[in-house]
């Protein structure tokens, strides 16, 4: 690691070399790619706002063939699957860095901007409106990277292979993202923008909460910014499980890439099993691992909300009337993270801001109105310090959803501000 006041010196004496007319007789090397991060692609003018994008193979074993929703709804798509190497379920140990315009000739600290869950880069970062899935009625089709990029950052966003992966394995790579930054620029050190469920990825690798494999922090992060991240955890699969179930359960018409909190439910008459789809590893499955360590228990303060059918036994878990499952509490000791995090703690060299969402308006979902929120993650949680030993600020955006939170101009505002 390097020592911050090394840091401060080195930069005073260079700064003092040149207000004396002088300049060093030698410019310190930039870092090196780590030997185990091998570039196996690079493509050219991709659109939306990006200079290039590179896939790289981390060759550190530990890493693995995640698992994947058999009917393909977990699937990469678009141009990620060409970048992927015409792959749609893409081994873990691979992932993408985009580069924005001027990333080569801007000054100033990297930024890392990492996305959420069930998304990409693309669309998160650069063309909210790629789906037309960006949380209001009219989508842009610019975002963060290119509001970023226009006022000076050299900007770089990384690209998950597995939608809804494993956090650990996601933290790995977003230090393996910030050492290829670090080579390319030269800089020291890269601040990190990280959104919704990337926030557990990003936090995971600058507080070393990691796979027995994995490595530590490398000291590398100048400044974390959270945008509607579950710093608190989430219960909203449990809490509104039985509409979550409908949205997700193929027996029932589900669509949609997330979890279940149901091992079995009726559909139309049919008691069915889907265990790809459950929270918990079951039967040899296990297709969401990111979305059980978000997990924490927002019961006591706001209660379950009980309009649901079989909403006792979706969130304590037991035989309903129309389903079954484990309930919250066994899926938080199957691998939450949330709690070694808040217990391994943000170094203080990491200052740390917390941006969070008030608008629970998302169209086309069940929104989360148990209390206030953005929508999907309520506000003391997107708000909750625990285990931060520096906070650099908070912000409340009572205006902005939790898909806004990403490219709406409050919300661009603020992590430029912050970053300033």
């Amino acid at each position: 690691m390097r020592h911050p006041l090394r840091s401060v010196l080195t930069a005073l004496s260079a700064g003092a070399l040149l207000a004396l007319g002088l300049a060093p007789t030698q410019a310190a090397a930039a870092p090196a790619v780590p030997s185990y991060l091998s570039q196996e692609a690079v493509f050219g003018s991709p659109g939306n706002g990006w200079a290039q994008v590179e896939r790289y193979l981390d060759g550190t074993s530990g890493f693995t063939q995640e698992q994947y929703p058999s009917d393909g709804r977990g699937d990469q798509d678009g141009a990620r699957v060409g970048y992927f190497g015409g792959v749609k379920r893409p081994f873990s140990g691979r992932f993408l860095l985009y580069s924005a315009q001027g990333w080569n000739t801007a000054g100033g600290t990297p930024v890392l901007l990492v996305h959420g869950a069930n998304d990409n880069a693309d669309r998160a970062w650069a063309n909210p409106g790629a789906t037309g899935n960006c949380g209001a009625s009219s989508c842009p089709s610019t975002g963060m990277a290119q509001a970023l990029a226009a006022s000076g950052h050299r900007v770089f966003a990384i690209g998950f292979a597995h939608k809804q992966g494993d956090n650990l394995m996601q933290a790995q790579a977003v230090g393996d993202a910030i050492a290829v930054i670090k080579a390319r620029t030269g800089a020291a050190q890269v601040d990190v923008v990280a959104w919704s469920k990337g926030e557990v990825a990003a936090r995971s690798y600058v507080s070393s909460v990691k796979p027995s494999w994995g490595r530590a922090y490398a000291g590398d992060v100048r400044r974390l910014v959270t945008l509607g991240g579950p710093n608190g955890g989430l219960d909203y699969t449990y809490a509104h499980g039985w509409a979550f179930s409908l949205a997700t359960w193929p027996a029932c018409g589900g669509t949609a890439n997330a979890p279940s909190p149901h091992l079995y439910m009726t559909c139309y008459g049919a008691y069915t099993a889907q265990p790809c789809l459950g929270v918990l590893p079951t039967g040899g499955y296990d297709c969401f691992p990111g979305q059980r360590q978000l997990l924490a228990r927002w019961d006591g303060p706001y209660g379950v909300d009980s309009s649901m059918q079989d909403w006792w036994t979706t969130y304590y878990g037991g035989q309903g009337f129309y389903t079954s499952g484990q309930g919250i509490q066994a899926a938080i000791d199957a691998g939450s993270l949330i709690k070694p995090l808040q217990q391994a703690g943000v170094p203080a060299t990491v200052p740390t801001y917390l941006l969070a969402g008030g608008s629970a308006d998302i169209p086309g979902i069940l929104n989360e109105g148990r209390g206030p929120s953005d929508g999907l993650v309520l506000t003391a949680s997107a708000l909750d310090t625990t285990g931060i030993a520096k906070v650099g600020g908070t912000s409340l955006l009572g205006g902005l959803n939790h898909m806004e939170l990403a490219w709406a101009p409050a919300a661009v505002s603020q992590v430029t501000a912050w970053l300033a």
